[in-house]
């Protein structure tokens, strides 16, 4: 099935195939990373924040490892779960090919995937070694993003569009982003994205820049 949906949602053009979800196993350390997120909210879902929509998502790169770089495989929570304080498989969802000239995306899975699915389908594809994106919603790091020296992406560029994985692709080569492992999504309000080779090391750069952002409040 292919959809177009409205702002807070999926914008991509999507080809969704439903399907049984990873065995727990595989999404343990995924779900546990995305449960610390949770509560310290930078996932959720609150009435007085973005609508009321929920926000914040997490993906772990899946083999086949040897995949074309332009293709990179991932996991990723489905889209409007943030306000779920526990996630089970049916939450998780497969992303098998991105297409970010084209706005298009192919998933498979028993839910569709986050509406910034295809930002962490570049980041994947710039940067074969990471395998985590974390994508929070801080208020404290995003206000503070220029005096943490975060690399950010055009203030005009919304999330969940091409123009946005181009901007992520001009971060990757024009700012210090891959050794900084984060960003600051201008257009996005409160839209920060950590990544890294393991989870640990994309929750750490997030939690740190978090204390610094505290630190100048």
């Amino acid at each position: 099935m292919t959809s177009n949906s409205t702002e807070g949602v999926i914008k991509f053009q999507l080809q969704h195939t439903s399907g049984s979800g990873l065995p727990f196993d595989q999404l343990r350390e995924l779900n546990s990373w995305r449960k610390v997120m949770f509560l310290l909210q930078l996932i959720g879902q609150t009435p007085d924040r973005y609508g009321g929509y929920g926000f914040g998502n997490i993906s772990q790169r899946v083999g086949p490892l040897d995949l074309a770089a332009s293709q990179p495989r991932f996991v990723i929570t489905g889209t409007q779960t943030g306000g779920l304080p526990d996630l089970g498989v049916e939450h998780y969802v497969q992303v098998l090919e991105i297409y970010p000239a084209e706005n298009r995306l192919v998933s498979v899975g028993p839910i569709k995937p986050s509406s910034e699915s295809l930002t962490h389908g570049v980041i994947y594809a710039l940067a074969p070694d990471v395998h985590w994106v974390m994508h929070a919603h801080s208020p404290h790091i995003w206000r503070h993003a220029a005096a943490l020296g975060l690399p950010t992406t055009d203030a005009t560029v919304p999330y969940g569009t091409p123009e946005m994985a181009a901007e992520v692709q001009r971060l990757f080569r024009e700012t210090e982003v891959k050794t900084q492992l984060i960003f600051s999504m201008g257009g996005h309000e409160d839209g920060i994205v950590s990544f890294g080779c393991t989870a640990e090391e994309a929750g750490t750069v997030m939690l740190t820049y978090l204390a610094k952002a505290f630190a100048l409040d």
